[in-house]
């Protein structure tokens, strides 16, 4: 959206604030056109939410305050991709790279290469998502739950992998594609995953303008691999998370669940073009994987007009098969909080308990406990729970909400 028609979209009672905002970053980063974009998207915040979640008491503190993470975040985005290019020149040296061959977006090419299957695939993706993704080494390290440091020494390590045994720089051909596209995809969901819900307290809870390119790129890799189902599935699972976003944070700054989300909020046709990427899947005979059984737990969130119409059963029957197929504690985590509507919060609080020692540093472990047992009635135990979460939870909106529902306990 142009600042033009962020600005027409505007209601006249806060056009007065858009000086007023774009004065203030302009003097507090000594760049006109920064501050000017990032007005805008402020604005265009305002227009989305305001009219669903009402005006904040402060609107102009709030739209100078959001403007400025704006800013923020694009100066930090800028700097990171030349120092991520600049890096890339010296870790494979002067030598020209190929022609651009298949691919013709220059950060998807750039993806691909890094993506070399010489590299372990944990590796690869964390490489890839350091020097292209634009993530930090501490957002890398959060969505592989390891420690900051040993995500770094990781990193260092496949770098130095590269030079010793001459990794090529080589950008692939299209029968290299189907070797990297894995690497490729948790790439790009780990990205839009960091968007959907920020793991650090210094950016917006929700970065849009992380889960608006991993959404770009993957129609991308769509068109170049229209028979892959795990592309397929991953597109589908990102459009069925996205058309949520509006609904996921309120005005006040705090992340609203699930369950407690306006549904007429949502983007139907997001949702429309999500199940009809699912259907197309299962309607192919071919078993899914990972992504499509993912985007098939969220059709059936999404095909609910309320939570209560919910099929939990099928959902737990799609965890069912998604942990046959990754055993994952995050997936056990995640499918036992289907269990719980199901069967019940005691028999969930079973298998969540199982998890702990694999989970104990992961903030939505505690939370879940949380959850569950305040359903028991269990509430100091609960608090208890709720302490831990909101101590590792960096993300604003989401520590917000983990204290009003700890606040509730009495």
């Amino acid at each position: 959206m142009s600042v033009h028609d962020v600005r027409e979209a505007i209601t006249r009672a806060h056009r007065e604030e858009w000086a007023r905002v774009v004065a203030s970053l302009t003097k507090r980063f000594g760049d006109l056109d920064i501050a000017e974009e990032a007005a805008a998207e402020a604005f265009a915040v305002a227009v989305e939410r305001w009219p669903a979640d009402g005006v904040p008491p402060g609107p102009g503190a709030w739209l100078t305050t959001t403007a400025n993470r704006k800013a923020i975040d694009r100066i930090r985005r800028e700097s990171k991709r030349d120092d991520k290019h600049k890096e890339a020149q010296l870790m494979y040296g002067d030598d020209p790279p190929d022609p651009l061959g298949v691919i013709d977006d220059e950060r998807l090419r750039l993806i691909f290469t890094c993506c070399h299957p010489a590299l372990a695939m944990e590796t690869r993706v964390a490489l890839t998502l350091r020097m292209v993704g634009g993530l930090t080494v501490a957002e890398i390290a959060r969505a592989f739950l390891v420690q900051e440091t040993a995500m770094g020494q990781r990193i260092t390590r496949a770098k130095g992998k590269i030079k010793a045994a001459r990794i090529p720089y080589r950008v692939p051909s299209a029968e290299d594609l189907p070797a990297r596209v894995s690497g490729v995809l948790a790439v790009l969901f780990l990205v839009f995953n960091e968007g959907y819900l920020a793991t650090g307290p210094d950016t917006d809870p929700v970065r849009h303008e992380l889960t608006s390119e991993a959404i770009r790129l993957t129609r991308l890799i769509r068109a170049l691999l229209p028979d892959d189902g795990e592309v397929a599935g991953l597109l589908a699972l990102m459009l069925l998370t996205e058309a949520r976003r509006t609904a996921r944070v309120s005005a006040s700054g705090e992340l609203v669940t699930l369950d407690e989300q306006d549904r007429g909020a949502w983007d139907t046709a997001l949702i429309a073009e999500g199940h009809r990427l699912v259907r197309e899947r299962l309607a192919s005979g071919v078993a899914p994987g990972r992504y499509q059984l993912l985007a098939a737990i969220n059709a059936v969130h999404t095909s609910a007009r309320d939570v209560r119409d919910t099929d939990w059963s099928q959902v737990v029957a799609l965890y069912d098969q998604l942990v046959r197929l990754e055993p994952s504690p995050i997936i056990v985590l995640n499918r036992a909080v289907a269990v719980s509507e199901l069967d019940g919060p005691e028999v969930a609080l079973a298998a969540v308990d199982r998890l702990e020692d694999q989970l104990a540093g992961y903030h939505a472990f505690h939370a879940t406990r949380a959850e569950l047992l305040r359903r028991l009635g269990r509430s100091q135990q609960a608090r208890a729970a709720y302490d831990t979460a909101i101590e590792l939870a960096g993300n604003t909106a989401e520590t917000a909400y983990l204290t009003r529902r700890r606040g509730q306990l009495g």
